[in-house]
């Protein structure tokens, strides 16, 4: 089912996959340079209502709009906090999230907005090769249970490199896409499997803490 949800910066949209006995909702926005087509995304949306998760796949305003180019964070958070109350309406549990820039606006607003849990699938932590400029400080702001899913190999900030305490699960030899190489080890059904694996053990999203 996909519903339209009008918030400050435009039309937004939600695409949703309703799992049967659903003990949880799993939001997740898109990054800044593709849309809810994701791999990760798409392969979650599909995985997890069998596993009593509904996923709620977010498309931000401007993506709807068919524009190229992601607006401003401030933009970005506006139009999340706008259907957030969408998000709520199964009064279950809301899980908010998203891969790499949906991954920070989750980050930034789940205070606020009483996100049960954040899933921040390939967190930009910093720009490639400039580590310098962390986004550390986003993560610090989540008060409540934090799971990070990150590629071996993502040049946006390896497992490595977060924060002491930070809850990652590392996806080897995966880069910022969840994609891995033909040399490697695995397949990319294996490492997508991974993925689903990482989200569907974690306790906040099976409707635990």
């Amino acid at each position: 089912m996909i519903e339209t949800v009008h918030t400050p910066a435009g039309e937004a949209r939600i695409t949703w996959h309703r799992a049967a006995r659903a003990r949880t909702v799993l939001a997740l926005g898109h990054g800044a340079g593709g849309g809810i087509e994701a791999q990760d995304l798409a392969t979650l949306a599909a995985a997890l209502p069998d596993r009593g998760v509904t996923v709620a796949l977010v498309e931000q305003p401007w993506r709807v709009a068919g524009k190229r180019v992601a607006p401003a964070p401030k933009t970005l958070d506006a139009a999340w906090r706008a259907l957030w109350p969408a998000l709520q309406g199964m009064e279950l549990p809301v899980v908010a999230g998203g891969r790499s820039a949906g991954a920070r606006v989750a980050c930034r607003t789940a205070t606020e907005l009483g996100a049960h849990a954040v899933l921040a699938l390939a967190f930009p932590l910093h720009p490639p090769g400039r580590p310098e400029r962390s986004r550390a400080d986003e993560l610090a702001a989540v008060t409540v249970p934090l799971l990070v899913v990150q590629g071996g190999k993502d040049p946006f900030g390896g497992p490595g490199e977060f924060p002491e305490g930070t809850k990652v699960t590392e996806i080897p030899h995966a880069g910022h896409a969840f994609t891995v190489p033909k040399s490697a080890p695995v397949s990319q059904a294996e490492t997508l499997d991974a993925v689903v694996r990482a989200v569907a053990g974690w306790q906040p999203v099976q409707g635990g803490r």
